[in-house]
């Protein structure tokens, strides 16, 4: 979430009311802001360059979450674009996806068997064409994601 009076998109908080399990990729930037999604729906995350002292140390850089028998990884920073998909399999081994954030711009590609994907931003759209956000399907290990564009 940017600082300043930006929301997010009643069809964003719609998706997170019925979510069983909201992935956050970093950049909450405020505390209050990972509250407020934890009031919604559990919350598993990482820390973005953009967070404040107290998140930063709260959260951590890297994790794994299982969801209902697939393995996430998850990191804000994904490094330069060049050899992105590789990297990022390569450092999360075992996993059957792998989530992104940072550069706001969204991801729904395969390497090899593995998804990597950034939601891109509700909020902060930069050089992306639009807001967007993730949703996930997961069932006995498969993972179905679905791209989603906000309206703003």
């Amino acid at each position: 979430m940017p600082r300043g009076t930006r929301r997010l998109p009643a069809e964003c908080l719609r998706r997170l009311e019925a979510a069983e399990l909201i992935l956050h990729a970093g950049d909450f930037v405020r505390a209050a802001v990972l509250e407020e999604l934890g009031r919604l729906a559990p919350v598993e995350a990482v820390a973005g360059n953009m967070d404040e002292p107290a998140l930063m140390e709260l959260l951590p850089e890297r994790r794994v979450v299982g969801v209902t028998g697939a393995r996430i990884g998850m990191v804000h920073v994904p490094g330069p674009a060049a050899g992105r998909a590789a990297r990022l399999t390569a450092a999360f081994p075992g996993c059957d996806a792998v989530v992104y954030g940072h550069t706001h711009i969204p991801d729904v590609s395969r390497c090899a068997d593995v998804w990597v994907l950034s939601p891109g931003s509700p909020t902060e759209r930069r050089g992306a064409r639009a807001h967007s956000m993730l949703v996930l399907d997961v069932e006995a290990g498969e993972i179905r994601p679905e791209l989603v564009t906000l309206s703003g």
